[in-house]
């Protein structure tokens, strides 16, 4: 049994299908991405998952993040952990229940979900190929001490930010290519013109370029 409640779209293939797995923002759902689903290559089994911690009065979180008059805002790094376990536990659970490609997983994620994809494919990169990353930004505090570039060199990753995002500010996304270059990772950084969301046009850019790494 996964610990993680889930929706899934089945692949057009009976066998090795590639597999994608969606991670929705803080507050919101595993409806939420998945509205992409039917939008996405009919070879792809995708599953979107909903995160562990519910939230009041509806919505969900993969780790708490707390406004303290104090601290400021602040994510709970600790949940987040557990949470990236949690989401490479169910790679391994959905590779072994479907009839998925173990080598072919992409990770697409949303905002808080991006966050921990980042993290899921730094700290598990043997159960990860892509990763989609969605006005997100890579918070070290999660990952390993050291990431050896020959662990990583397989990854590909798209990044995107929506150039004027009143949520995760933009100048904490421009970081990413800096350090994904700076482990030899294959990736695309792009930016739109819109606040915390995806448009239309990152939406076709980011499935032009899973026809080319699917």
């Amino acid at each position: 049994m996964s610990k993680l409640h889930y929706i899934k779209r089945p692949s057009s293939l009976k066998e090795n299908a590639p597999l994608l797995i969606m991670c929705h923002g803080y507050g919101s759902d595993e409806n939420d991405l998945f509205s992409f689903a039917s939008e996405l290559p009919e070879e792809l089994m995708v599953i979107s998952l909903r995160a562990p911690y519910t939230m009041q009065p509806y919505g969900n979180a993969w780790y708490a993040i707390n406004f303290d008059a104090d601290k400021g805002k602040w994510s709970d790094n600790e949940q987040a952990k557990q949470s990236v376990k949690l989401i490479a536990d169910f790679i391994d659970y959905a590779c072994g229940t479907y009839a998925v490609d173990p080598n072919n997983v992409t990770l697409l994620g949303f905002s808080q979900g991006t966050i921990l994809s980042y993290a899921v494919a730094l700290t598990y990169p043997e159960k990860v190929k892509n990763v989609i990353a969605l006005s997100g930004y890579i918070n070290e505090d999660i990952l390993p001490e050291k990431i050896e570039p020959s662990d990583v060199a397989h990854l590909n990753f798209f990044c995107s930010h929506g150039s004027v995002d009143q949520v995760i500010p933009v100048g904490w996304a421009k970081k990413t290519p800096a350090f994904l270059e700076g482990l030899n990772i294959n990736h695309v950084y792009k930016e739109y013109p819109v606040g915390h969301g995806v448009a239309p046009q990152n939406f076709y850019d980011l499935k032009t370029w899973l026809d080319q790494y699917m």
